[in-house]
């Protein structure tokens, strides 16, 4: 499955698009309904569909290593490593808390949705179609935030257009990232990492490019594994995969088992923590990346709303790709339903609907990497809320006074240190233990969240009830209408009947030949 994920590809007039960069970017800067449909489509056609058997027999296997472990099924024994007595009533616990904000900001981007497509492809009671959100999977809506910014006209915190005309190539933002660790005192990227990561897509062969860090266990060997792209998205993922190296660095020391997380979630949040200075105008200006910034009210409504739709709209997608996988491994989902289940979830925690209608001929959920490779993901659920817990620690360690959304922990040896101690920690405590540390709080909470995003969330509820906005989707039956057919469908209708006569072509000369 994995393979054919890393390999897959959509084709049309004759040229095929990976994944990433193509797909990624159609899905980010495309305001076409149809274009987006067919990358949407094409990708779940390619490498969704296909994995449908290769499933059923995973999640056999899975379970039955389970079991040899003393656990019921899969999804038990992933959640025994938090070693908490109902992990799941803990984690709804703390995303029906916040539940309201993010249907605040559904009904608010639906409504920006709506402006662009229309009537036909938005309904303002009902769900969105899930191709226009600027990602594959709808997980994070970043990439529409021209479409959202609250207040046009205002300085822009997207720095991709900068990166690109400083001249930015992988290796300098990756040492941008290795700069700003070393300026809290935490340990510098060793040789090994510089002289053995991939940090471009290579041109000799096939690779996944999903962003992925790596510790060789040897002390010495940590890398990174991603196909680099001069975006401010790419910018936030490095911080983010150095975020682990910088873990194994500082856990080295200790016995092999130790070296993990105190739980999968701390991992996560590590990166994120960090990504949350370094994306900040403050930051981004210090570093020379931007060379102006604007101090006012309505900029940081628009940097706040670029933040939320990154970590406020991924919260319901973080949360349901294990709920799905639970219930398929405790049998509580039959496997002749896998595909309806994900669209039911989908529409129960997102509020999005497929384009068009699904079957159990599709299999939606494998078009995500971390379904077809293995990956337990209430992990990055998790640590969107240890995040902000982290920061706002940091902050306080820092010195910094004032909004917590305009905090940047940069060159504060004394954030560094209190992070630091942390790290060192690995996985030889309980992972209550190792939050006090940091924290000086012992449970998951949502509070720090919501004081970072206070002043977006008082926005968002006067706007939405300005336009008399419906929270939540009610109309859950609605589907929007057919897609027209993208102008390279012709071409692609052309190629499959050419295929067809050189495959008969062949098929009459092969049969002469042998007779």
């Amino acid at each position: 499955m994995t393979t054919r994920y890393s390999t897959g590809e959509v084709c049309a007039g004759g040229e095929c698009s990976s994944l990433d960069p193509d797909l990624y970017r159609i899905m980010a800067e495309s305001r076409d309904y149809a274009e987006l449909y067919w990358a949407w489509d094409g990708w779940r056609d390619a490498v969704g569909k296909p994995a449908r058997d290769d499933y059923k027999e995973y999640v056999r296997g899975k379970n039955k290593a389970a079991v040899a472990n003393d656990q019921p099924d899969s999804g038990a024994y992933w959640r025994s490593v938090y070693e908490v007595d109902d992990l799941k009533a803990d984690v709804l616990k703390l995303y029906n808390e916040l539940k309201p904000f993010y249907q605040q900001l559904h009904a608010y981007v639906r409504r920006k949705l709506y402006n662009v497509y229309g009537s036909k492809y938005i309904n303002l009671d009902g769900p969105i179609p899930a191709h226009l959100l600027g990602n594959m999977w709808a997980q994070k809506w970043r990439e529409i935030f021209d479409i959202c910014e609250p207040f046009p006209g205002k300085l822009s915190v997207d720095i991709t257009p900068s990166l690109k005309e400083k001249g930015y190539d992988a290796l300098r933002m990756f040492e941008t990232a290795d700069e700003f660790f070393t300026s809290l005192g935490l340990y510098p990227m060793p040789p090994e990492f510089w002289n053995h990561s991939m940090i471009v897509k290579p041109d000799d062969r096939e690779v996944v490019c999903h962003a992925s860090a790596f510790d060789f266990y040897n002390q010495k060997d940590f890398r990174i594994k991603q196909c680099t792209d001069i975006t401010q998205t790419d910018f936030r993922t490095i911080h983010h995969e150095m975020g682990h190296i910088q873990y194994y660095l500082q856990y080295k020391h200790l016995p092999v088992v130790y070296r993990r997380g105190a739980n999968n979630g701390f991992h996560e949040a590590v990166g994120d923590v960090l990504a949350l200075s370094v994306t900040t105008p403050k930051h981004l200006h210090a570093i020379g990346i931007l060379d102006e910034i604007s101090d006012d009210p309505e900029s940081d409504i628009n940097y706040l709303m670029r933040v939320a739709l990154d970590k406020i709209a991924f919260l319901p997608f973080g949360l349901l790709m294990d709920i799905w996988r639970w219930g398929i491994f405790d049998g509580t989902t039959p496997i002749t339903k896998m595909n309806e289940e994900w669209w039911k979830l989908r529409l129960e925690y997102q509020g999005l609907i497929p384009p068009t209608k699904r079957s159990e001929s599709d299999f939606d959920a494998a078009a995500k990497y971390h379904i077809v490779s293995d990956v337990p993901y209430v992990r990055y659920f998790i640590a969107r809320i240890f995040q902000f817990q982290f920061h706002e620690a940091l902050c306080n360690a820092s010195g910094h006074t004032g909004p917590l959304h305009k905090c940047d922990i940069y060159q504060s040896q004394e954030a560094g240190k209190l992070l630091g101690d942390m790290l060192k920690l690995g996985a030889s405590v309980p992972w209550p233990v190792a939050l006090e540390k940091i924290t000086g709080q012992r449970q998951m909470s949502a509070l720090s969240l919501v004081k970072y995003f206070e002043p977006l969330m008082e926005y968002l509820e006067k706007e939405n009830g300005r336009n008399n906005e419906t929270i939540g989707w009610p109309n859950k039956e609605w589907m929007p209408e057919a897609p027209p057919a993208w102008k390279s469908s012709s071409t692609r209708t052309s190629m499959a009947t050419t295929t067809l006569i050189q495959m008969y072509l062949i098929t009459i000369l092969l049969t002469y030949c042998v007779m």
